[in-house]
């Protein structure tokens, strides 16, 4: 699902998730524009629109969550 499908599924408008991120509504048509990211700024949109960001990587035997990405500085309004 694309980042812009998930915030319009939670019933969210660009306007109010940057409110909550503090940042311009441009930023986040922008941000939902982009075919990569910072992992930081993934995990702030997400927690913004009130989710929690895991990473998890499968292999054939073993299903393992990342977890060095869970406290990162960023600065989303690029």
């Amino acid at each position: 699902m694309a980042l812009c499908e998930l915030r319009q599924s939670l019933k969210i408008s660009q306007a109010q998730l940057a409110e909550k991120l503090q940042i311009k509504q441009p930023a986040i048509s922008r941000l939902e524009n982009r075919t990569d990211m910072y992992v930081s700024h993934l995990r702030e949109v997400i927690e913004a629109m009130g989710g929690e960001l895991k990473i998890t990587t499968k292999f054939p035997d073993v299903e393992v969550t990342i977890t060095n990405f869970e406290n990162l500085a960023m600065d989303i309004d690029e």
